[in-house]
């Protein structure tokens, strides 16, 4: 049986998708909305996400884990990216308290800020290929 892979930077990384996430739905309406908004930071790097343009990796915007939701999230990964901007400031027990959560269900997370997104867009995302070359799985 062939694995799944994604080829980053002539390495083969490992599917790794966590089934059965729980979702408070309740939430959904509020993450359709988030989606809509016009987050600026959120949207350039979604330009570089979507339709997946990020070495095959598909993303989602606002998804929803447990009673959180996250910025984006890719499922083949189990890979949750927020893009900390200033409404992260004195939050800093709340975003320690759902990054422990998210790695209790065995996500990873990887934190950027809405700083770098907007003005090192490229080193942002060789930072997520390097997260992602680290925290996953390689396979020959």
């Amino acid at each position: 049986m062939k694995t799944e892979t994604f080829d980053i930077n002539g390495k083969h990384i490992k599917k790794r998708t966590i089934p059965d996430l729980p979702q408070n739905l309740q939430l959904r309406e509020f993450a359709k909305q988030n989606r809509k908004g016009y987050n600026m930071a959120e949207v350039m790097f979604w330009k570089q996400v979507h339709k997946k343009k990020f070495h095959g990796i598909d993303f989602n915007r606002q998804f929803i884990i447990g009673n959180y939701i996250a910025d984006f999230y890719a499922r083949s990964l189990g890979l949750v990216v927020e893009i900390d901007g200033r409404s992260h400031n004195g939050r800093e027990d709340y975003d320690e308290n759902r990054e422990a959560f998210m790695s209790s269900l065995g996500v990873l997370t990887f934190r950027t800020t809405d700083y770098d997104v907007l003005n090192h867009p490229v080193f942002v995302m060789q930072e997520l290929e390097a997260f992602i070359l680290d925290h996953c799985e390689t396979v020959e």
